[in-house]
């Protein structure tokens, strides 16, 4: 993927919290993973740095990690 592409993520429910979302969208590849990105402030939520884990995402949020954007939209 590419660092000026940004790619829908769809979920089922309302909402989903930061920490699935990264692996659910591939830019962690586990639960330690993405805790690690977002302890070391490496994950902004929609321009923000974001340092909790557990944030609550909503569709149209936007996640940046390593270079790749997504978009939350409802599935």
């Amino acid at each position: 993927m590419a660092s000026d592409e940004m790619h829908d993520v769809p979920i089922r429910d309302e909402m989903i919290r930061l920490g699935q979302l990264l692996k659910l969208a591939n830019l962690a590849e586990d639960g330690i993973q993405a805790k690690e990105f977002v302890e070391n402030g490496l994950v902004k939520v929609n321009g923000e740095i974001e340092t909790r884990r557990g944030r609550q995402l909503h569709a149209g949020d936007t996640v940046s990690c390593n270079g790749e954007t997504v978009r939350v939209s409802r599935g």
